[in-house]
Order: C-alpha cells, then structure tokens, then sequence
C-alpha cells in the first residue's frame, strides 16, 4: 500500500528555516516521481517543487525558486523539503505527493497518493 507521510514542520520567523521529511512506504521514492504543494485556506492549492526519482532532477516554482531545496534520501526512503529565507507568505499547509508518467510537474492532478500534510507558520 502506497502512503506518505509529512512530518518537520512547525512555526518559525521570517528569514528562518524549516526541514520539512516526507517519509514513503509502499514503494521507493528512487524510482518515482515526487513534489511538494501548499495550501492555505480559501486558496488553490499550489504546487512547490518536484523531483524526478530516477534521475534526481529537480524543478520549483518561481516563488520559492533559490530558497527551497527538494532532495531524497534512497537509503531513508525519504523525500526532503529545505526551506530558508521563509516568508509569512510561505504560511500553509505543506503535503507532499507521489506521481506517475510525468516527473517534474507541479500540476497535482498528475500525483496520485497525498500525505495528510504538514503545518508551516512563519511570523513576521
């Protein structure tokens, strides 16, 4: 059985830091294709980054492109979210999301199985 599971996040100030983990079961992350959304209330949900499994490529979105950083970990099983320079705006709900066929895509109609996410704050 496919499942994800968010954990890392937390309240912080603007300009800190958050490692955010989304540990994986049910399938490796290396051979999958894997990103990272964000939602807050009465908003759309908005895709963060993405990451093809295989090769280790990466793509993000222009709001958080060079202060996040998306990894994995095969040893751990684990996909990772490194977030510096946070902003209030950066204040969501964070999950992370296991997709197939298309890697590096931040369209989460491509992604199949959800984790129940993950609280980020950031204060001003």
């Amino acid at each position: 059985q496919v499942q994800v599971a968010e954990s890392g996040g937390g309240s912080v100030e603007a300009g800190g830091s958050l490692r955010l983990a989304c540990a994986a079961s049910g399938f490796a992350v290396r051979v999958s294709c894997l990103g990272w959304f964000r939602q807050t209330p009465g908003k759309e949900r908005e895709g963060v980054a993405a990451l093809d499994g295989p090769v280790g490529s990466t793509y993000y979105a222009d709001s958080v492109a060079g202060r996040f950083t998306v990894s994995q970990d095969n040893s751990k099983n684990t996909l990772y979210l490194q977030m510096n320079s946070l902003k209030p705006e950066d204040t969501a709900m964070y999950y992370c999301a296991v997709g197939g066929g298309r890697c590096l895509t931040l369209d989460g109609s491509r992604y199949n199985y959800w984790g129940q996410g993950t609280q980020v704050t950031v204060s001003s």
